[in-house]
């Protein structure tokens, strides 16, 4: 029987096959559908630090208002009994899902300044969470935004929460850094467990009718999981820590490519919102057979096994390939030019 076995941020987890930040994990029934079609660890959908923000300052106005003309107010600020905040919600959740699971629940944090909001990051900690992902979502779009600036935003942030925390915490990053090998060697010196790549950012789309701009959420295809597969090779055997791919993983080719180039764990997400968690199931055995068929004995044979380290042509990661995949297209039957 071939080992599925993995280490991911210090957990010992039965697959690479772990569901991302997503709605699934809002109920506890989908949930357990996920733990039972395999998945080996569940990351929770993430606590915004714009819903925190946005919920004080209506509380900050509601008492306000209140007290506007009736001074004896001012000591009287009820809040409803049944009224429960973002966080007790959050928390609440995460209760649920720890007790009502067996697999480790890694809690999500999304946010862009080193504000009150890290302050969370404790709660979740003392709520149970076995592990915390940090995503750090931020649109350089400031002229006076150089890209120095734009790393030092993401470590002010992972030092702050890592004041608060001693789970492992493991940083979501974007693809679209200038040099992503050093950055990840400044924010494991910051104390990060480990790297999940990539966050995707949503684009917004412009309605021709109204000339208004739209939110547009696309799921992913498994082309996008080539990036990430490109980069997992490249920092492989070079970081201390954890390697995730997220983003693009559809199907069992996907996360053989993305074992081979390095990854721990493979996130998978749009698939499951798919086709639904049974898909999880589908996919671990395939994998399974896919491990069986070439005679591997575990994961970690496998693991890192096509990485830029390793691999037979490691120039193939780097710029020596862009050449020969311009040089490799041919135009299709009865084109001609």
């Amino acid at each position: 029987m071939v080992d599925l076995s993995t280490r991911y941020l210090g957990l010992d987890l039965k697959n690479p096959l772990v569901p991302s930040a997503s709605p699934l994990s809002r109920h506890l029934d989908t949930a357990r559908r996920l733990e039972d079609a395999g998945a080996a660890a569940l990351v929770m959908h993430s606590l915004f630090e714009e819903q925190i923000e946005a919920e004080d300052a209506r509380l900050a106005r509601f008492f306000h208002q209140q007290s506007l003309g009736h001074a004896e107010a001012d000591s009287f600020r009820p809040v409803p009994d049944n009224y429960r905040s973002i966080e007790e919600q959050y928390l609440e959740q995460l209760h649920a899902l720890k007790s009502g699971l067996d697999i480790p629940v890694i809690a999500s944090l999304n946010g862009t300044t080193n504000g009150g909001w890290v302050s969370y990051a404790k709660s979740l900690e003392e709520a149970g969470a076995d592990a915390l992902e940090l995503n750090v979502f931020y649109i350089p779009a400031a002229f006076n935004d150089d890209g120095q600036k734009v790393e030092q935003r993401y470590v002010d942030v992972l030092s702050a929460v890592r004041e608060q925390v001693a789970i492992p915490v493991v940083m979501k990053l974007s693809a679209q850094f200038t040099a992503p090998m050093h950055f990840a060697h400044r924010l494991e010196e910051a104390g990060a467990s480990g790297l999940a790549l990539f966050n995707r950012f949503y684009q917004p789309d412009i309605d021709l009718e109204t000339l208004e701009v739209t939110p547009q959420l696309q799921l992913s295809t498994s082309e996008e999981a080539l990036l990430r597969i490109r980069w997992l090779a490249i920092l492989h055997g070079r970081t201390q820590c954890s390697l995730a791919i997220t983003g693009g993983v559809h199907n069992v080719n996907d996360v053989a490519k993305a074992l081979l180039a390095g990854a721990d764990v493979v996130h998978m997400c749009s698939a499951l919102l798919r086709r639904g968690p049974g898909h999880l199931a589908v996919v671990l055995q395939a994998l399974r057979d896919w491990l069986e068929q070439r005679e591997y004995a575990s994961v970690e044979q496998m693991k890192g096994s096509v990485s830029q380290r390793t691999a037979t042509d490691s120039a193939a990661f780097l710029r020596a390939n862009y050449v020969n995949v311009l040089d490799s297209y041919q135009p299709p039957p009865g084109v001609h030019w």
